[in-house]
């Protein structure tokens, strides 16, 4: 890892980093000199491994549990994060799971479920996070939302109200925070090989392949180029705007 030290000296906290857009984010903001917590609900062994493969590239990173869609544990995770470095510089909301259904079949825990974990933890962490934020008076908020929240998705009518809701609150709390010099910003990621994708059959790749003018899914790494310009200082006159990293997806 060649560390550029554009984040250098900076404490970036990433919801959900223990795999996938998660990691690749971590990843990118330790390169630019960030000291980063991977937050994880119940993958310690993957937590540990981004935070092994951090540290052996010459960053540093450290791994901290918590179910980020709980609103105590969302306090805990924002205050044992200042207790151990000192401040928050850096929020990621990336947390997030998908339960596909059409509307008509859908239980109500699934509705709940993944409006909880991708938009309520998105409320927890960025509420817990303003106070430290404040105090500073700067900061970065950068929400994780999705194509499906500017565009809608048949079978995802949760997951995309939900990422919907994360573009709302984005611009709705960039008004808010910007007397303070917080920053809060969100990337709406095209369709990524994760696991929240590995649920697609080779019919519905290759559809959403012809349908996006790069003609190709977009890698990880690519969306967490975006997130680390968001947190850096040549993004510091940027606010309440959606980056969608997509390949032409949806074009608005």
């Amino acid at each position: 890892m060649e560390t550029t030290g554009l984040l250098q000296g900076k404490i970036a906290l990433v919801t959900g980093a223990s795999r996938g857009i998660g990691a690749a984010i971590a990843a990118e903001l330790a390169s630019q000199g960030a000291t980063v917590v991977i937050n994880h609900r119940d993958s310690a062994v993957q937590a540990e491994a981004v935070v092994a493969q951090i540290v052996a590239a010459g960053g540093q990173a450290a791994a901290i549990q918590a179910d980020v869609a709980s609103f105590s544990e969302a306090q805990r995770l924002i205050k044992e994060t200042v207790e151990r470095f000192g401040r928050v510089d850096i929020l990621v909301n990336n947390a997030g799971t998908t339960r596909d259904m059409l509307l008509l079949m859908m239980s109500e825990d699934d509705w709940d479920t993944v409006i909880r974990t991708n938009l309520k933890s998105a409320y927890n962490c960025s509420k817990a996070v303003l106070r430290p934020m404040f105090k500073q008076r700067s900061g970065r908020i950068i929400n994780i939302t999705s194509v499906s929240g500017l565009a809608g998705q048949a079978g995802q009518t949760n997951y995309s109200a939900s990422k919907a809701g994360m573009i709302g609150f984005t611009k709705a709390l960039a008004k808010e925070a910007g007397a303070r010099g917080i920053t809060v910003n969100a990337v709406a990621p095209g369709f990524v090989p994760t696991v929240l994708t590995d649920v697609l059959n080779e019919e519905q790749k290759k559809a959403i392949i012809a349908a996006t003018p790069l003609g190709r899914f977009a890698q990880p790494n690519e969306i967490a180029y975006a997130v680390a310009f968001l947190a850096g200082e040549r993004a510091a006159f940027i606010t309440g705007q959606v980056l969608s990293v997509d390949g032409g997806l949806v074009m608005q």
